[in-house]
């Protein structure tokens, strides 16, 4: 692929970075993503002077690039989400983790909000999806040991975006070490797990101030909707049903990472579980077949604005935006060292970029990847970047996944849950700085 006849600009080109700008800029305005990919495909095929042909053939090709394998995985987990929650597994996992606490404590409460939501939303690969499905389930036994709307809304949302990056077939988790290079076992060791320590510890701190603050003056009011979990029944089918997915998917990551199996081999997982919940739960297979089309339908956008994206960076390398974007980087940030690249690119990608998590990652490997590789910095380190990139963006401002989880959690209190958000954030800031300098050392 290469420029047109009537390009406007000649490669490499910061210019060629315009339709990234244009595509922001819409996001800013609260425009949906595709709204502002097309935007960013129109102003990037006039720039680069793609023609129809030459447009036609980057959609095609777009249709086999790593975005597109994750946007189909995406649309695949959904599928499987459906499926856990019409044979039960979803709501039977919720019971054991809430009943296994037992809770009766506020402290125990907050462990089962936060234990469940990493669960479900890990294995779901959702955020909204997950909790959607926890809430009315552990909202009463919350409720009744005194956790506040704000408290448990803050906790679902952490909780939930830690999920998403320990989940072993999360979007955002095979997208990382796609872009890295890193195992499952390397990206949690160096990166997830101190990064998810940080984060969970400060916002633990958080909701304890803000259960001493508001504790009888914000109050649950149950209503129909919600589960009594005192009176659920699981029966013998969903239990075998939830061993048998447990042990399944146990198996299927873990022969996954012992021989260093690719991206793809997540779509085989999930089709194999899914499989495994139609036989053990004797479900009809037509049935099954309409109740993962339906969850892979609803994720029929997020598939598309990966397509998207994905022809606005081949026009974007066309026009040599990210190599001209890369030079002056290098030229501006390489004398920080390795502790300058990571701080730089966290910074950027944190209070710079709100996009779908998965482009997001996407977007800050490809602006600061010669860079990174200019001043040696490992993968291993590098990851850490990426993740604050795409996890700080939610917690400074009002964004869709928070006002996401404030409905979920029934809580209208946008202004405390917010300052508890920038408490963690506060830690992550720090805990980045800390990791550039010990980190490269480390490894």
């Amino acid at each position: 692929m290469e420029l047109g006849k009537y390009a406007l600009i000649s490669a490499p080109s910061l210019l060629a970075l315009i339709p990234l700008l244009a595509y922001l800029i819409m996001v800013f305005r609260n425009k949906s993503n595709l709204s502002g990919l097309i935007v960013g495909v129109i102003v990037a095929a006039i720039l680069t002077g793609q023609g129809i042909k030459g447009l036609a053939g980057i959609f095609a090709a777009s249709l086999g690039s790593f975005l597109a394998i994750i946007g189909i995985i995406i649309m695949f987990g959904s599928g499987l989400g459906y499926l856990m929650n019409k044979t039960k597994v979803s709501q039977t996992l919720v019971y054991w983790i809430v009943n296994g606490i037992g809770v009766n404590t506020e402290k125990k409460g907050m462990a089962a909000v936060i234990i469940s939501s990493i669960v479900i939303c890990g294995l779901l690969g959702t955020l909204a999806g997950g909790n959607a499905i926890i809430a009315p389930v552990i909202i009463p036994v919350v409720a009744a040991v005194g956790l506040t709307p704000s408290a448990v809304c803050t906790l679902f949302k952490v909780a939930g975006e830690v999920g998403l990056i320990m989940g072993p077939l999360t979007g955002v988790t095979i997208a990382t070490m796609g872009v890295t290079g890193l195992s499952y076992g390397k990206l949690m060791l160096w990166a997830v797990i101190p990064f998810s320590i940080v984060w969970l510890g400060a916002t633990i701190f958080a909701v304890t101030k803000i259960q001493k603050k508001l504790k009888g003056v914000e109050v649950y009011e149950i209503t129909e909707d919600m589960v009594d979990i005192n009176k659920m029944v699981i029966t013998a089918k969903e239990k075998r049903t939830t061993i048998l997915f447990l042990i399944s998917f146990a198996i299927l990551v873990g022969f996954g990472v012992i021989t260093k199996q690719g991206t793809n081999y997540a779509i085989i997982v999930m089709l194999i579980l899914s499989l495994i919940l139609t036989i053990s739960s004797r479900l009809e297979i037509d049935s099954a077949i309409e109740t993962f089309v339906e969850g892979a339908s609803k994720m029929t956008n997020m598939f598309f604005v990966f397509i998207f994206f994905e022809v606005m960076f081949s026009m974007i390398n066309i026009g040599g935006g990210f190599d001209a974007l890369g030079k002056l980087l290098t030229g501006l940030v390489s004398g920080g060292g390795k502790a300058g690249v990571l701080i730089i690119a966290s910074l950027v990608g944190g209070f710079g970029i709100e996009a779908a998590a998965v482009a997001e990652i996407t977007i800050v490997h490809k602006m600061f990847i010669d860079l990174v590789r200019s001043v040696g910095l490992p993968m291993e380190i590098w990851a850490t970047a990426i993740l604050a990139a795409t996890r700080i963006t939610g917690s400074l401002y009002p964004t869709a996944n928070l006002a996401g989880q404030l409905g979920i959690a029934r809580c209208s209190n946008m202004k405390t849950v917010l300052k508890a958000a920038w408490i963690g954030a506060a830690a992550l800031w720090v805990w980045v700085m800390v990791w550039a300098f010990i980190g490269p050392i480390l490894v």
